[in-house]
């Protein structure tokens, strides 16, 4: 099997679910990883990787070799004041035809307020918060230079992640956990072993210029959610506040949206079964095994 060399633009939770699964599964591969940090070697589980700084302000000048032997990218930076900081300091460096699978992560903020009704890969995208704005603006940008260059590249549009280490049960344990009063209100939510392995699917799997929404099959409300948090936990129902006392401003925007993701595009193009088709599935393999 071919050794891939493999760059990740960030490396939080997704792209080191990724990496572990491909680690799992034998594949052979060579990974390179940027940071905010100084420049130096890592290691994550028994793999050895380089780290090198990646800012918005600049980058280290010796990350430059390691991007020209790359031949799959994973984009997961947000963006920083409305720009794609890998856009900004390596445009023309895409120029090179030996990619072959560049994958953004977006968020399905791009498509804003739906009024809770379902919203597919063709739905209109009109997003309210600033995360939204940027993300569908850096989308445009990814698309217009994998159009320039003719490029291999698709977007993930992710629902709210969660994972075993964050997650609603965790912070109804830490007493951290409140529910807003907010009526019809719905959202979709992913775990992140399913964005690996959707990922994963994708590398034997890929069409090129595709956008898909990564989201189990259950939208519902933070409430519902909630809980059954309660209810598995066995714990007392957490206090419930009015969405003008919240002081978050993601927390704000968080509630502006109301929309259910269609997945049906992802399951039939990667022909996924989820590990955790709901919420339920997910956050019972949490308490029986993490918790």
């Amino acid at each position: 099997m071919e050794t891939k060399n493999i760059i990740c633009f960030g490396f939080g939770q997704v792209a080191k679910n990724f990496i572990k699964k491909l680690n799992d599964q034998g594949v052979p591969f060579k990974l390179t990883t940027t940071s905010r940090e100084v420049s130096r070697n890592k290691k994550f589980e028994n793999i050895s990787y380089e780290s090198f700084q990646f800012t918005e302000e600049g980058f280290d000048k010796n990350f430059i070799p390691k991007f020209k032997e790359a031949d799959h990218i994973l984009l997961s930076i947000a963006p920083i004041n409305g720009t794609d900081i890998v856009i900004k300091n390596l445009k023309d460096y895409f120029k090179s035809s030996k990619f072959k699978w560049i994958t953004y992560l977006s968020a399905t903020s791009v498509y804003g307020n739906h009024n809770g009704e379902w919203v597919n890969e063709n739905s209109e995208t009109k997003p309210n918060s600033p995360n939204g704005v940027e993300r569908l603006k850096v989308e445009k940008e990814w698309m217009q230079l994998a159009s320039k260059f003719d490029l291999p590249f698709q977007i993930f549009r992710l629902s709210g992640i969660y994972s075993n280490q964050y997650n609603i049960l965790k912070r109804l344990k830490l007493g951290e956990a409140k529910i807003i009063n907010k009526k019809n209100h719905f959202f979709s939510r992913i775990h992140v072993e399913d964005i690996a392995n959707i990922l994963f699917s994708s590398l034997n799997n890929f069409k090129k210029k595709e956008i898909y929404n990564i989201s189990d099959n259950q939208p519902a409300s933070a409430e519902e959610v909630t809980m059954y948090g309660v209810k598995l936990l066995g714990i007392d129902k957490p206090k419930t506040i009015e969405i003008s006392e919240v002081e978050s401003d993601m927390l704000k925007n968080f509630y502006k949206d109301s929309k259910k993701v269609d997945n049906k595009k992802m399951k039939k193009f990667f022909n996924h079964k989820l590990k955790y088709p709901t919420y339920v599935e997910g956050l019972n393999y949490i308490f029986n095994n993490i918790i």
